[in-house]
């Protein structure tokens, strides 16, 4: 099942950042975006995830299925609520993606021991491993991710390669916005050449923005 992207152009607020994105992402692949600070990766995994329309360009599933029926996006932020455990956190994400058990979950990321406890108690380093679990309990086959890394140790990130690379192997895929090496093979896409100029942005009214 491939996702593909074609000639999509993105906004952050009333300007153009991204204009002529294209790249399709196969069953069983990762793809790196990369580029500097700014450049427009975080905004282009919103748009591919279906939090903003693109300015214009389309996503898409190879096969005419939505793209957002297949992605689940874990953003800089960790999505969890603060005031419940970390399995209330779980379980709830597991009722809204329809998905039934959260202990394959907890034992990836090692929060077997922490599962009593309310998220706000939680360090940075353990958040981020509670917001990462989530994608193992949405059942999606595209995994779209922003800096997944940050706030992990080396043995956190480390577990976190391997959750993708056992994800690959399913058939599954990832799509993520990381400066580190995760030591495993990714196709690498750097949006520097994709960024906005007066020349390639596509018109828009700000009147709808």
């Amino acid at each position: 099942m491939t996702l593909e992207v074609q000639s999509v152009a993105v906004q952050r607020g009333s300007v153009p950042v991204l204009a002529g994105v294209d790249f399709a992402l196969p069953a069983g692949e990762a793809l790196f975006l990369r580029g500097p600070n700014g450049i427009g990766k975080t905004t282009l995994l919103r748009c591919i995830a279906g939090l903003q329309p693109p300015l214009s360009g389309v996503v898409r599933m190879a096969n005419g299925g939505a793209a957002t029926d297949e992605i689940a996006y874990a953003s800089h932020a960790d999505g969890v609520k603060p005031t419940l455990t970390v399995a209330e956190n779980l379980s709830f994400w597991a009722s809204v993606f329809g998905a039934s058990g959260i202990d394959a979950a907890l034992e990836t990321f090692d929060l077997v021991e922490l599962r009593n406890r309310a998220a706000q108690n939680l360090s940075a380093g353990q958040k981020r491993r509670l917001g990462l679990a989530r994608m193992l309990v949405t059942g999606r086959n595209i995994w779209a991710m922003d800096e997944p890394t940050v706030s992990l140790d080396a043995a956190a990130t480390a577990n976190f390669a391997r959750v993708v690379q056992d994800h690959l192997a399913r058939g599954g895929s990832a799509l993520i916005a990381t400066h580190i090496d995760l030591g495993f093979d990714a196709k690498v896409l750097d949006l520097t050449p994709f960024k906005a100029t007066t020349e390639n942005a596509p018109e828009f009214d700000e009147a709808f923005l």
